[in-house]
């Protein structure tokens, strides 16, 4: 007896796990997940944006008078915290599931991790610093990345970057 054919892909499966984890963060500007999976097809590691302990004492604003109220300066990102919660010891030769181009902090925690390729959906800070900085690092040190694209068909969701981060927001 055949299976069933419409199906989500292995691929788009990891994404879509990454797009939800990125549906637990509160930011209200930019919500971020990441699914680490091991060669075996497992995942072994799910993160999202949060503040620290999930803290309500830090502001979530972008640009304020006092830098040191910068949600930047307290918020972990998806792709750290994905490391730090990974359920394997052994994480080196994985691959990271990302909805936003990491920047360059998150980009020396995958390289000290062992991560070896990272598969991202959005790249919107792609002229950014951290992001050209971030892109440096990985070429240097040859951790591969490339852009997931989700492709029409009764197998795989069909979802546009844009959309993903519209429909994040809601």
């Amino acid at each position: 007896m055949a299976g069933r054919s419409e199906y989500l892909n292995t691929e788009a499966f990891f994404m879509e796990v990454a797009k939800l984890a990125a549906q637990r963060s509160k930011d209200p500007e930019t919500q971020v997940g990441a699914c680490i999976i091991k060669d075996n097809k497992i995942v072994v590691g799910i993160g999202y944006n949060h503040m620290l302990k999930e803290s309500n004492e830090f502001s979530w604003a972008r640009k304020k008078e006092n830098p040191s109220n910068n949600k930047h300066i307290f918020v972990i990102h998806a792709e750290t915290c994905a490391i730090i919660n990974k359920t394997v010891d052994d994480i080196n030769g994985c691959t990271i599931y990302v909805t936003l181009f990491p920047c360059n902090e998150c980009a020396k925690a995958i390289i000290e991790a062992g991560i070896t390729e990272v598969v991202y959906l959005s790249d919107k800070y792609a002229k950014k610093e951290y992001t050209i900085n971030a892109k440096k690092m990985f070429d240097k040190v040859g951790v591969s990345y490339r852009q997931y694209v989700f492709k029409r068909g009764l197998a795989e969701t069909d979802v546009k970057e844009e959309s993903c981060t519209k429909r994040r927001k809601l």
